[in-house]
């Protein structure tokens, strides 16, 4: 441990660390990353801060590289002190930490609901007394423990509760820690550091002699401190004006070799064993010296040396020690080492770390050993460990001789690293398996992890050919595979959506073919989604929908953790049934599972999807809210949000034309075609609110004219729209008609209150009312807020031509109203300039409405008002119950009201 004096010259980094513990005994939680070389001060700066930490209960976490393969070992060891708050928890909560830490069997938690338990014990403990959490040496946590504790981190707001973090200046990891604030530690400058040179020596030394050290070693702080000890003054002064390199930073670590070997060889091979151990139990570590033949008492003169300090665990003086410890010896030395371990644990019944130091020892390849490793991350995988098992998956098939084996335990690996975010790892293991040995299931799933690296990374040429691809795989998989069959169909399908019409290698017809074939095997729910997916593509519509509505109905039979995956799908049927209200409740039942499960990933997908589908059928406001939940998504898995666009909604909310038309064809470019064709149809009905109709006509005729699957329908009323206003009424009827049959076949208030919209405008005068009439009566049934604000608007407009201005006017106020409500801004000008020329003032909505509420006060608001209590409402949302509190109580204030009644009625009122 470095000694006190390594803080010179750190007065303004105590003052930062000061500040950010005092916000956190005021309630306000916050983060800090510090980074630097090693040596540099780091765990100085951390250890004074803690102890200077009055008012504060401090908890303690180091990072060990022994356990970085073991998923969840520093959550585990957090946790133990925290174990008497762990029923405050919601029970999925309780349930997602004790999986993760070996002692409960039970589905495998997502690494973020185990972070927002440890969020929620975090928050607890320090009901009473506010915490600090030191994290020393992060980046030596397990990639699991890393990414829970940097998930609290980022959720900290008003918690009493305060984490830092210490790590190597290691490239990529504070891209790792994205989101937490980052102290970057440098050197003491010349003063300080040859101040702290003099102090820690015995003896004088000359000014000279003492600043060319100071500038040599950059003012690292444990570098000039192990000078002073190793080295007299006179030394010192030598090497201050030789030119031989300093120990510094990493060259630090030959320092520490060379006062290694100045112990006796049973020091040297107990802290050996010490540094290959991934426990740090003393017992552990002196059972596996007594089969190695060291003598009682070794550890003593271990620590009486200086590398060690024997506490509750076995603590090395700092990570290089241990380093220099560990790769200083040879590699034969190492094995040994690893060897005694692997059979101290076995006689312990550690099967995991007997199996990690197994194959630690082994030279070359060891099919028994493999198959032990491979039961380890399969252990691993149990507790949520995808990262863990995707690094010692790698490690079982370098122990395993070529075999088709070989080649299962490097796809599995990519495919638990993809799952973990680490795309390029996954692309490394697939380069090692030669496919052509492969057998077809193995090469089938190389081609989903490949479509799945290609989507993750927008790689062009995936993104186009990877429906082609999938059902290659797919091939593979038939009549080996059943379930990887279907499920690979599905992701097909995805990626057809995604692509739009710019897919290429397969046709829709041969997609569709491809469902019907599988379908008509049997075998329980997929088949029967796969059969109305083939449907949707193939059949006339009148026949396609009753095979749809029955996938879309199994859709919703699919247990909570395998429905939150099918968001593309449960959106694609549900639209082509315009069914608003199913989709719609099926969207939310999907997040809401998504969310229970902490599986942010696929809630950030759930909710692109319900972003778009409320664009047709729902509300702006609805879309804007699901963005702005991605963001909060991004925000909380580390992500920037800054940049989290969705075109179509840009066009709906004011960004200029040229922009969101830039994005378009940029989408398109890389094979977003579905991005690409949402956002050039969202700028066409702009055009429409805006009354630019002949340019409406044009942007939307091409997408009309060839037609993509369920996407298209949609998109019928407004083409009818654009054409009759821009003269072309006889190329808008055969629309009407078609939407007319739809409404026939599907039995969809959506769809007939559209497909009469539609109808009235193509009508004679005479004849036209009482579709306007329908369509209203139909709509306002419905969750097509907007579409029912556009047909009072027609209706109003039409009214307004027949002289019958009173009743224009009524029409068009609600119109207004429906607009302000849903958030349908660009329609307003166009509805409120019909209102002043029938001789009507616009009034805004009525109610009291709601005054500034930010969009997580809103949603907060929102969440109570229906009844959530607030642990519900902070798991729904990724905080903490006292976030929730705090954001309630801001609410209240700023409606003047005192109680969740008066909150429900608050809101009802300002959405009347």
């Amino acid at each position: 441990m470095i000694r006190p004096a390594g803080l010179f010259g750190r007065d303004d980094e105590r003052r930062r660390l000061g500040s950010l513990l005092s916000h956190a005994r005021n309630g306000r939680g916050g983060s800090l990353l510090i980074t630097g070389e090693p040596g540099i001060g780091k765990t100085a700066l951390l250890e004074a801060a803690t102890a200077g930490a009055v008012g504060l209960s401090t908890l303690r976490l180091d990072g060990f590289e022994s356990e970085m393969t073991l998923p969840f070992s520093a959550i585990q060891r957090l946790t133990i002190p925290l174990g008497e708050h762990l029923p405050a928890l919601p029970e999925r909560q309780q349930q997602a930490i004790q999986v993760a830490s070996g002692v409960a069997e039970g589905p495998p938690p997502d690494r973020f609901l185990v972070g927002l338990g440890v969020l929620g014990l975090l928050a607890a403990a320090a009901a009473k007394t506010p915490v600090v959490c030191a994290v020393d040496d992060a980046h030596l946590l397990d990639q699991e423990s890393l990414e829970v504790m940097a998930f609290v981190a980022r959720r900290l707001a008003v918690e009493p509760v305060a984490i830092l973090f210490t790590a190597r200046d290691e490239e990529g990891f504070a891209a790792r820690m994205g989101g937490v604030p980052e102290l970057v530690l440098g050197g003491l400058d010349q003063e300080s550091a040859t101040a702290l040179l003099r102090r820690s020596l015995a003896a004088p030394i000359d000014p000279a002699s003492a600043a060319s050290i100071a500038r040599a070693t950059g003012g690292n702080p444990l570098a000039l401190i192990d000078l002073a000890e190793g080295l007299s003054a006179p030394e010192l002064g030598g090497v201050g004006l030789g030119s031989d390199p300093i120990p510094v930073g990493r060259r630090l670590e030959a320092h520490y070799v060379r006062r290694v070997r100045q112990t006796d060889a049973e020091v040297q091979q107990w802290v050996l064993l010490a540094a290959a151990d991934t426990t740090g139990n003393v017992d552990f570590i002196t059972s596996a010296g007594r089969a190695m033949g060291l003598g009682e008492g070794v550890a003593d003169r271990a620590e009486a040396a200086g590398l060690v300090e024997l506490r509750e665990t076995v603590r090395f003086r700092h990570p290089l020690v241990r380093s220099a410890v560990y790769n200083a010896p040879s590699g034969a030395d190492r094995r040994r080492a690893h060897r005694a371990l692997a059979a101290a644990a076995d006689h312990l019944g550690m099967v995991e770390i007997e199996a990690w130091h197994s194959a630690k020892a082994t030279l070359g390849t060891d099919a028994r050993v493999a198959d032990r490793l491979e039961h380890t991350a399969d252990l691993a995988a149990r507790r949520g460990g995808v990262a863990s098992r995707a690094s010692i998956l790698a490690r079982a098939a370098e122990l395993t001789p070529p075999s088709r084996v070989k080649d299962s335990r490097l796809v599995g690996a990519a495919e638990a690293a993809l799952a973990a975010g680490a795309a390029q790892v996954a692309r490394e293991l697939l380069e090692r398996i030669d496919t052509d040995s492969a057998d077809r299931v193995d090469r089938g799933r190389v081609i989903v992890v490949r479509c799945a690296l290609g989507m993750f990374i927008a790689d062009p040429t995936v993104l186009l050919l990877g429906t082609a691809e999938l059902v290659r795989a797919a091939d593979e998989f038939s009549g080996r595979d059943a379930e990887r069959e279907h499920r690979t169909l599905l992701k097909a399908f995805e990626f057809c959506m995604t692509a739009d019409r710019f897919m290429q290698g397969v046709s829709l017809h041969t997609l569709g073919r491809r469902f019907e074939a599988v379908s008509a095997l049997g075998g329980g729910l997929d088949t029967t989604i796969l059969a109305g997916l083939g449907a949707l593509i193939l059949e006339p519509y009148a026949q396609a929908v009753p095979l749809v509505r029955a996938a879309f109905d199994a859709i919703l039979k699919l247990p909570d953790r395998e429905m939150m995956d099918m968001g593309p799908a449960i959106a694609a049927l549900g639209t082509f049934l315009w069914d608003d209200a199913g989709r719609r409740a099926g969207l939310a039942r999907a997040a809401t599972a998504a969310r229970e499960a902490g599986a942010l990933q696929a809630l950030d997908s759930l909710l692109w999807v319900t972003s778009l589908a409320e664009l047709t059928g729902g509300t702006v406001k609805r879309a804007e809210e699901a963005m702005e939940q991605v963001r909060e998504v991004r925000l909380a898995m580390g992500y920037d949000a800054e940049n989290v666009i969705n075109a179509a909604l840009m066009a709906w909310t004011g960004s200029p034309r040229h922009v969101v038309l830039a994005i378009a064809d940029g989408a398109n470019s890389v094979g977003f075609g579905g991005v690409g064709a949402s956002a050039v149809a969202a700028v066409g009905l702009r055009d429409i609110a805006e009354g630019n109709y002949r340019d409406a006509y044009d942007r939307l005729k091409p997408l009309v004219g060839e037609p993509f699957l369920q996407v298209t329908p949609t998109q019928y009323a407004d083409f009818v729209e654009a054409a009759v206003r821009s003269g072309h009424t006889h190329e808008a009827q055969p629309y009407v008609d078609l939407l007319i049959d739809r409404a026939t076949a599907n039995g969809s208030l959506w769809c007939g209150g559209v497909a009469d919209r539609a109808r009235a405008l193509t009508s004679e005068d005479s004849t036209a009312e009482p579709h306007f009439v329908a369509a209203i009566q139909a709509l306002e049934r419905t969750c097509a807020e907007i579409d029912l604000a556009r047909a009072h608007l027609l209706y109003g407009e039409w009214l307004r031509r027949m002289r019958r201005r009173r009743d224009a006017g009524e029409q068009l106020q609600l119109a207004v109203q429906h607009f302000e409500r849903s958030g349908a801004q660009m329609f307003l000008e166009r509805t409120r300039a019909e209102l002043e020329a029938v001789g009507v003032k616009p009034v805004g909505r009525r109610g009291s409405g709601t005054p500034d509420l930010t969009t997580q006060e809103s949603t907060v608001a929102r969440l109570a008002a229906l009844g959530h209590t607030n642990p519900e409402i902070a798991a729904n949302l990724f905080i903490s119950v006292n976030t929730v509190d705090y954001h309630l109580r801001k609410v209240f204030q700023k409606l003047g009201i005192s109680s969740r009644r008066q909150l429900a009625d608050k809101l009802k009122a300002a959405d009347r």
